[in-house]
């Protein structure tokens, strides 16, 4: 008996120390690595002045006055003219693109294109019939790949387990996706674990397969 209650004390105490751990451990890393990124140079330059810490107030600074720049007439064309300079580089031309296009979707800068929210979570059969997987839908697509189908064709990202950031791009049409009743964030804890956190609503909207029509 006094086993057993050792025992499950302990698993208790697991449960209630490592999520809290695993959480102080991922801020101070995030901490260290912000404030680095400046602290280094204050560091160095004004070290009977510095206090950790400053270098992510210095950066905090240095995205607001670049936000501030960038919306004014001069600074949307200072922006321009270093984006022309960095389209012009093959390696980096590719990096730059590929991150400012991430940026767009997820600060929703492309919605005046037809872009749609990052926000829509859904099921699709995947890796093959029978089998269904959660995807976020990224955008609508554009270009060749709509062309050769009559339907409306989406951007779907579907996530691996348990490390969301990596996954598989695929060209769903739309009449194929199947709306759940989830939010982004109840979709990614449940892939975070593996299938573990199940969200209190996850069923499909609509019956049968339900399928938009």
């Amino acid at each position: 008996m006094l086993k057993v209650s050792l025992k499950r004390y302990f698993i208790t105490g697991l449960l209630v120390i490592v999520p809290i751990w695993g959480t102080v451990l991922v801020l101070k890393t995030l901490f260290i690595t912000l404030d680095s990124l400046l602290g280094d140079f204050l560091e160095k330059y004004f070290p009977q002045r510095y206090i950790p810490g400053q270098g992510i107030l210095l950066l905090v600074a240095v995205i607001f006055f670049g936000g501030l720049l960038a919306t004014n007439f001069m600074g949307r064309r200072i922006v321009a003219f270093w984006e022309g300079i960095l389209q012009q580089v093959p390696l980096v031309r590719g990096i730059y693109t590929t991150i400012k296009s991430m940026m767009d979707v997820l600060s929703f800068q492309d919605q005046d294109k037809g872009a749609a929210k990052y926000s829509r979570v859904v099921l699709i059969e995947f890796p093959r019939k029978g089998q269904y997987a959660l995807a976020l839908v990224t955008g609508v697509t554009p270009g060749e790949v709509q062309d050769i189908s009559t339907d409306r064709v989406i951007n779907v990202y579907v996530p691996t387990s348990p490390n969301p950031t990596s996954g598989y791009l695929l060209f769903v049409p739309e009449s194929e996706l199947i709306p759940v009743n989830m939010s982004v964030d109840e979709a990614m804890k449940m892939m975070f674990s593996g299938g573990m956190y199940i969200p209190r609503v996850p069923e499909a909207v609509g019956a049968g397969t339900g399928r938009k029509t």
